[in-house]
């Protein structure tokens, strides 16, 4: 799925004008301390992913589900599966243990020269990497989209964009280094806010560089390299300020640059492998018909609100806790934060898929149905929509499942699992991609989801690492009758497709922001009216 950086968070009005709170070094949080931060780390997402939604609805007005925009979305999506699967996946999940494990036994300058290896080591290997895929582009996108062979312009145009996209991955990488030091200071909401750029970059782009350009679709490959170099400028002065600041040496003998690098290979594929699932559907889609790569980015999109907004922010704000508690060897603290996040994901993620599903066209009809974007996009689009939200809760289960191995410095386990998921998915992508075309990807991406968050649950509770608590039965009873519920309003007062259709852009906001808080409104007010209360969710 297509996930912009989200990270971590923690609010305070500091003398530097941040809004973090420096926690203790070994990042460490008190209990109110975690849930602050994934409150903080949660309101910067969710202000990216709306930006993200109007970045969305630009693009779709200009270009619709064309075969320029699927060019783009391939010549995007090449660099951002590597940036997820490598920088803020396996980089991230060994990088900030170690990180942990040196804050606690060494002084700052110590700490500092380890950042300043990984910072030389990593950037050595990416500029490489750079260079190559910059002159090798219209072979990578062969390797990614080789269903573009047989339209050489697509082709073509993909391969140009993707030697100004490419690029990205360095910068992005740069970001995701400095993102994961500051979030183990404590300090999530600069990592957070970053994503942010990259909507801005892209809005402005697709409003006023067509003008200037040959090709009009290319605004938004430019956009791209541009957001690359202001998010990772972004973050320098606030590493400054906490003495981290690298000064990169290329020394891949370093004993923590080591440790990082072995810790990363079974990583790649432990925490990325719905990414590796989700490049997979991309491959396939491209020997479908036009429109099938920007059918399954859109529905893919609209999944990313609620999956960074809760699956996501928790991953980052419990992974420097878990590590810590690993540390210290707190088991019971451990398994109490995994059980939290768990119970918050079912709290949000399941009502959120529901919306999705029942919603699904309205949704789509309001934030992109214009332009370029026909009523036969909506179709196509909402019907994607609904199999990847099947797999909504899944998506977010594995971000918050993950951590509880990578803490622990255990990355063997969740690759055999990661093996196991995408292995099944492949096969699920071939067996449902002729009866469902675009629709059996994301299907299989879903149902494989389950079983990767299943095994590794499943495996969690094998080590004794994760107990359940107190109160779960009723927990679920309580989430079931909210859940039912409102389904049952959303289903009652919303209109047909063909209804949504007629209306303007006014009337639109105003019945999907009427359907939204309904929905949301009714939940809450059902899940109180049962017994829950917030404070039997604290951590």
């Amino acid at each position: 799925m297509d996930k912009d950086s989200g990270s971590g968070s923690k609010s305070n009005s500091s003398a530097s004008g941040s809004c973090d709170t420096e926690t203790q070094p070994s990042g460490n949080e008190s209990a109110g301390q975690v849930v602050q931060s994934a409150g903080v780390v949660s309101a910067f997402t969710m202000l990216s992913r709306v930006l993200g939604l109007v970045r969305d609805m630009v693009i779709a007005q200009a270009f619709g589900a064309t075969a320029a925009a699927d060019a783009f979305f391939v010549a995007f999506k090449v660099p951002n599966f590597m940036r997820r699967l490598f920088a803020e996946g396996a980089f991230a999940q060994a990088f900030i243990p170690v990180l942990s494990e040196y804050k606690a036994e060494h002084p700052k300058d110590v700490v500092r020269l380890l950042v300043s290896r990984v910072a030389g080591s990593l950037g050595l290997g990416l500029v490489g990497v750079s260079v190559f895929a910059v002159t090798a582009a219209p072979s990578l996108i062969m390797v990614f989209a080789p269903g573009f062979i047989s339209d050489p312009p697509k082709l073509a145009l993909a391969g140009e964009m993707l030697r100004l996209t490419f690029p990205y991955l360095f910068l992005i990488s740069m970001t995701a280094l400095a993102g994961s030091i500051l979030n183990s200071y404590g300090k999530f909401a600069v990592p957070a806010f970053t994503p942010v750029l990259l909507n801005l970059c892209l809005i402005s782009s697709a409003l006023f560089l067509p003008k200037v350009l040959q090709e009009p679709v290319m605004a938004l490959a430019w956009g791209v390299l541009i957001a690359g170099v202001a998010q990772f400028m972004f973050q320098l002065p606030f590493l400054a300020r906490i003495e981290m600041l690298p000064a990169p040496v290329v020394d891949y003998k370093h004993p923590g640059v080591r440790k990082i690098l072995k810790l990363m290979v079974p990583a790649l594929f432990g925490v990325s492998v719905s990414q590796i699932n989700l490049l997979l559907d991309t491959i396939l889609a491209s020997f479908l018909v036009s429109g099938s790569v920007s059918w399954l980015y859109f529905s893919d999109r609209l999944v990313e609100l609620p999956l960074g907004v809760i699956g996501i922010a928790l991953a980052t704000v419990i992974l420097p806790n878990l590590s810590a508690k690993h540390a210290e060897k707190s088991k019971d603290g451990f398994s109490k934060t995994l059980d939290w996040a768990t119970r918050v994901v079912l709290l949000a993620g399941i009502p959120a898929a529901l919306a999705l599903v029942v919603l699904a066209e309205p949704i789509i009809i309001t934030l992109f149905q214009r332009g370029e974007f026909d009523a036969l996009a909506v179709t196509k689009t909402a019907a994607s929509l609904r199999a990847y939200s099947l797999g909504l809760v899944a998506f977010m289960l594995i971000k918050v499942l993950a951590p509880g191995y990578f803490a622990r410095q255990d990355t063997k386990t969740p690759v055999k699992v990661g093996i196991i998921a995408m292995v099944v998915n492949m096969g699920l992508n071939l067996a449902f991609i002729v009866p469902l075309a675009h629709v059996g990807l994301a299907l299989a991406t879903s149902l494989s989801a389950f079983l990767n968050a299943g095994l590794l649950f499943l495996g969690l509770r094998r080590d004794g690492i994760f107990h359940f608590q107190p109160g779960w039965l009723k927990f679920l009873l309580r989430l079931f009758v909210a859940s039912v519920g409102m389904v049952l309003i959303l289903l009652w007062i919303k209109d047909s497709p063909e209804v949504w259709l007629t209306r303007d852009v006014g009337q639109r906001v105003m019945w999907i922001t009427a359907l939204v808080l309904s929905g949301s409104g009714s939940y809450f007010a059902i899940l109180f009216g049962v017994g829950l209360r917030f404070k039997d969710l604290r951590h």
